[in-house]
């Protein structure tokens, strides 16, 4: 489903810096954690300014290239300055307009899990965290079973996420998690932008281990490309 301008405080404050070349605060919020905040100028980096985990990923995409949530279409530039072909989307009518502006040459706005977009990549890119466009664990099964709709034969896909288990560890280096109670690695969002507030959403990170498990049930190979300094790390993953 696509978010209209008066719902898209992210949209909003890309729209804003991208053509005022400043932004006021984009602000977070979450049931399980203090208010924080988005700098919005790092939405707009540069692949210089890029973390490894992101440089690498884009390095290593091949062929046809979906880049998935693509915001600004930093990513997308990137890859196209490298002379790599790339389709980006976003939910974001606001962001499409934003990377449209910038020179981003196939861009559009449109969900993932639209199955109107029936054309298949060789890399798909999931990156800034993009694990969380999944949502939830109950939507790991729906989450692959589009990837295998979206794959070319032999096609991969480049993500990355972080292991939330640090937020629980104890003076001792041990873990204390409650297994009963819903995945730690779930976290709601909300965010706002000056008077434009969205609405709340779930964001899955997810461990590797978890990932493979996962992406194992789908017929799905996973294996970590990369890691970065906290807990974080890139995956790729591949059908047999």
């Amino acid at each position: 489903m696509l978010i209209s301008p008066d719902k898209d405080p992210m949209g909003a404050a890309i729209a804003e810096y991208h053509r005022t070349g400043r932004a006021s605060t984009l602000r977070v919020f979450s049931s399980q954690f203090d208010e924080d905040e988005i700098p919005v100028d790092q939405l707009f980096r540069t692949y210089e300014e890029m973390p490894q985990i992101e440089q690498q990923a884009l390095t290593l995409a091949r062929g046809r290239i979906l880049d998935v949530g693509a915001g600004s279409g930093c990513h997308a530039l990137a890859l196209q300055d490298m002379g790599k072909e790339v389709t980006a989307i976003d939910i974001s009518e606001l962001s499409v307009e934003v990377m449209r502006e910038r020179g981003v040459r196939d861009s559009r706005a449109v969900d993932l899990y639209d199955e109107r977009m029936a054309e298949q990549f060789d890399t798909i890119l999931l990156l800034m965290n993009g694990s969380g466009i999944i949502g939830n664990i109950e939507g790991m099964g729906r989450f692959f079973l589009r990837m295998k709709q979206l794959l070319t034969p032999g096609g991969c896909i480049y993500m990355d996420s972080s292991d939330l288990k640090y937020l629980f560890e104890e003076e001792d280096g041990s873990y204390v998690i409650d297994i009963a109670g819903d995945y730690y690695g779930l976290v709601d969002f909300q965010m706002q932008y000056r008077q434009i507030k969205g609405t709340p959403f779930d964001w899955l990170y997810i461990d590797f281990d978890t990932l493979s498990y996962y992406a194992k049930q789908y017929g799905f190979t996973a294996q970590i490309v990369c890691e970065g300094e906290h807990y974080d790390y890139l995956a790729k993953l591949w059908i047999e």
